[in-house]
């Protein structure tokens, strides 16, 4: 508890050194508070997978000033607290958030510790778990975004381990995008997971390589129905892995496909995958199977300016079993700033 406090602390007096240093220069004041609240019942018994009950809550305050016309920055943390937790701390992991963002036009870029949410959150789930929204809010290290009305690119380095005489140094590269025109679109996802070895060597530990892409073709067809959204996409899905000095890359393939379906408070997402099974250190785990189905039908009952929530259930067929899952998200965010003299 005593640490957690004083960690607080520290965050706290940062924030206001670097107030106080930029106030007379700096020409706004920001400031942000992020609530969110999960509950994720997922009962994978039947297929042999992993079951788990992930219930809880994060909160990030963040406050930084707006320099000028592209020029930001941002101090805080990201705290998480899980439901029947045995710790005695107040939180069970506190992550600090602290970045510089340069915003002009069409071209976004960040360094430092900021969130994942609307930058790197969109990746399919064969390649990036949901887990992760869970336990890693942030982006670690560096990121680019070039968009336009119909296009978009992200390239981004996450840094999830320094490498010291014990802990191996481990990295994600990735690079997504998207490019539309009229109804239809192309887009891409790839990332790749880097996992070296510690400074201080220890037997039977080799470096690993593993990652995948997906590249899709679908079409927008919300303005062709009675529905709020309608979107269909189709193509192919491939990951690679190696263990060098131990064995030569596997890359598996397979083809994907995915619906989503929206009208007022509802929803229906059904993703669709067939080919060779995958081994992804930060993928989902259904992925390894060789023909895979997942449906989910969405509720948002809780719906205002800055709150709301979701009711998410949702069916997985892999392996010819049939597993569940039930979840529930609330998020709420405010903002605001006020312009300095």
């Amino acid at each position: 508890m005593n640490d957690t406090i004083s960690l607080l602390r520290k965050i706290i007096l940062s924030c206001l050194l670097v107030l106080s240093a930029g106030t007379t220069k700096a020409q706004e004041l920001e400031g942000n508070l992020s609530f969110f609240g999960f509950m994720d019942n997922r009962e994978y018994i039947k297929s042999g997978r992993y079951s788990q009950t992930i219930f809880g809550t994060r909160i990030s305050p963040e406050v930084g000033l707006r320099l000028d016309s592209v020029h930001r920055l941002r101090v805080g943390f990201n705290a998480l607290y899980e439901f029947g937790s045995q710790r005695a701390n107040f939180f069970d992991k506190i992550e600090p958030v602290i970045y510089y963002q340069y915003e002009k036009d069409k071209l976004d870029f960040f360094i430092g510790s900021f969130p994942r949410l609307n930058l790197v959150d969109d990746y399919p789930r064969g390649l990036l778990s949901d887990t992760l929204n869970y336990y890693r809010p942030n982006v670690q290290g560096m990121l680019a975004k070039y968009e336009t009305g119909n296009f978009r690119q992200v390239i981004w380095l996450d840094w999830t381990s320094r490498q010291t005489d014990v802990d191996r140094e481990t990295f994600i590269f990735g690079l997504s995008g998207k490019y539309q025109t009229g109804k239809f679109f192309i887009s891409h996802h790839a990332y790749m997971f880097h996992n070296a070895a510690a400074a201080i060597k220890v037997p039977d530990e080799h470096l690993q390589d593993n990652g995948a892409a997906t590249v899709k073709l679908g079409a927008d067809l919300s303005r062709s129905t009675i529905l709020d959204s309608l979107t269909i996409a189709a193509g192919g899905m491939m990951s690679f892995e190696r263990t060098r000095s131990v064995s030569d890359f596997s890359t598996p393939k397979g083809f994907v496909a995915d619906l989503y379906a929206g009208y007022r408070r509802f929803s229906i997402t059904n993703t669709f995958y067939a080919g060779e099974g995958h081994h992804l250190i930060l993928g989902d785990r259904f992925y390894n199977a060789k023909t895979y189905n997942r449906i989910d039908f969405g509720w948002t009952p809780i719906v205002s300016k800055n709150i709301s929530g979701r009711f998410v259930f949702t069916y997985h067929f892999a392996d010819g079993i049939m597993d569940n899952q039930q979840a529930f998200f609330l998020r709420y965010n405010l903002s605001g700033s006020r312009r300095l003299k």
